[in-house]
């Protein structure tokens, strides 16, 4: 049996008249750079999350760039956020020349730790991104809080449909950013990304800045970039919106049948399934378990040589990356993102896995520690 760690062929098949067509229409309309389409993906996105405004962009990444740029974080600033995370969480902090300032994550979510966050922030804070990680909203009642003010832009690139306490994920801070990078719960074919926000005021001037700042066109008021999102990605992720839920409900069904089939498997104490907070909704974009650090790469290797896929996310936290060397950070300033660093690994739950497949990643688990 051969199991992928994602299935995107299966997924597209079923919908693909629809997405044939709405393909279309696009290169019937000519209209390939923002426009109606990308204006209807915004005013679906908002009527899904409860966002009072959505603007469309390039990617994740420049959703959370303009994001911070809409703060007018620059030289100086500090931006508060966590170690295990990708890349582009910190990175855009420095491409705006702040710095990254970060807070080891709670080990049960791989969250940020809302409760050593106050100790970071200082005079210079001027933003704090929690990341909502694999599809778990971070204890935002508690960010909020330990913010005390300093905007809260959310990291909500893995975590579209996401719900904390009644709220969507990426709604409760200053600024919510999602990713529509293929491998979403919620993917286009190819970037796109979009920030959500309730402050009117905000949501005017990202949408200024996604087109260099201008309005009217030609006359700029402040320096922004080329971050517009495609029509032709709008239109598809149009046909797939609808959808969400039934693939969030599919991964949720998924992931609670790993638990009972690990347990089963007499696996408990070798590998550590993912934890529910119970804030509300988990989308599992990822279906992360944990294993001895020892074992982690030897048994991803024997699920390669079975044709299963997995993935690590993410084998090197942040501190630790050469190009932050300047921060001054050691090994040991973050155990609970090194430890997560050494023993986790993604396994597949997207909707369409079968009971059978899913009995196959598990055997082949348990094969690997002796079951």
């Amino acid at each position: 049996m051969k199991v992928p760690l994602l299935d995107l062929v299966t997924q597209c098949a079923a919908i693909k008249p629809e997405l044939v067509a709405a393909f279309g229409e696009v290169v019937d309309s000519a209209r390939f750079i923002l426009g109606p389409k990308v204006e209807e993906l915004e005013k679906q996105i908002c009527k899904y999350t409860g966002a009072a405004c959505g603007i469309g962009v390039t990617s994740g990444t420049d959703a959370l760039l303009v994001s911070l740029m809409a703060l007018e974080v620059g030289a100086g600033d500090e931006v508060v956020t966590t170690p295990y995370t990708f890349f582009a969480t910190a990175g855009v902090v420095h491409r705006l020349g702040a710095k990254p300032v970060f807070v080891d994550i709670d080990p049960a979510t791989c969250n940020i730790d809302a409760g050593a966050l106050a100790g970071a922030i200082t005079k210079k804070t001027k933003a704090v991104i929690p990341v909502h990680l694999y599809g778990q909203c971070a204890d935002m009642d508690a960010v909020l809080a330990a913010a005390d003010g300093v905007p809260v832009v959310e990291d909500a690139a893995q975590s579209l449909g996401g719900i904390y306490k009644g709220k969507h994920a990426g709604t409760m801070g200053a600024l919510g950013c999602y990713s529509f990078f293929p491998s979403k719960n919620l993917g286009g074919f190819g970037d796109g990304g979009m920030v959500v926000t309730n402050d009117k005021t905000l949501g005017d001037k990202v949408r200024k800045l996604r087109v260099h700042g201008s309005a009217p066109k030609y006359y700029h008021a402040m320096v922004g970039m080329n971050a517009r999102l495609d029509a032709l990605q709008a239109a598809l992720l149009l046909v797939k919106l609808p959808h969400l839920d039934n693939w969030a409900a599919g991964r949720a069904k998924n992931a609670d049948a790993y638990r009972a089939k690990f347990e089963a498997a007499g696996l408990s104490g070798k590998v550590t399934p993912p934890t529910d907070a119970g804030f509300g909704r988990h989308v599992y974009n990822q279906f992360v378990i944990r294993v001895p650090s020892a074992d982690r790469d030897k048994l991803r290797e024997h699920l390669k040589a079975r044709d299963i896929g997995n993935e690590v996310y993410y084998p090197l936290a942040l501190h630790m990356q050469e190009c932050f060397g300047y921060l001054g950070y050691s090994e040991g300033d973050f155990p609970h993102s090194e430890a997560a660093a050494r023993e986790t690994i993604a396994l597949p739950v997207y909707p369409e896995l079968t009971d059978e497949m899913m009995d196959y990643v598990v055997g082949a688990i348990a094969e690997y520690f002796g079951k």
